[in-house]
């Protein structure tokens, strides 16, 4: 899909660590070349914010913004500040389609990721 573009959003750390964790992501989903333009932006105490980021992806060529909370629940973030991202961003560019996704959990495979990280608690 060479026109549409995956921008992941984290809510950003002070921790350089904790931040590299999405970047790297992004990398993988580069590696695995379904889509050519990955992009990791956040919502604060890191750079890019989700503007940036989003304008990053329209100057890359991309038609179509699938926005990628890296979040766990929807709150606050996701159905106020997330929201008024993607708004703003298809205000600025209203040729594009900004489509923001839902937050990670609940879903099946979080909670076996919940039920591995027990195992591995356990064995130790």
């Amino acid at each position: 899909m060479p026109d549409t573009a995956i921008l992941l959003m984290a809510h950003g750390s002070r921790r350089a660590e904790a931040n590299q964790e999405l970047f790297d992501l992004a990398g993988r989903l580069i590696r695995e070349g379904r889509y050519g333009i990955v992009e990791a932006s956040f919502l604060e105490l890191a750079e890019p914010d989700i503007v940036a980021g989003g304008r990053t992806c329209v100057a890359r060529g991309a038609s179509v913004v699938l926005m990628i909370p890296y979040f766990l629940s929807a709150g606050v973030h996701l159905n106020r500040d997330l929201v008024e991202a993607r708004d703003n961003l298809a205000g600025e560019f209203p040729e594009v389609e900004f489509r923001l996704g839902p937050p990670l959990g609940p879903h099946a495979m979080l909670d076996d990721l919940v039920r591995e990280r027990i195992r591995e608690l356990e064995t130790k």
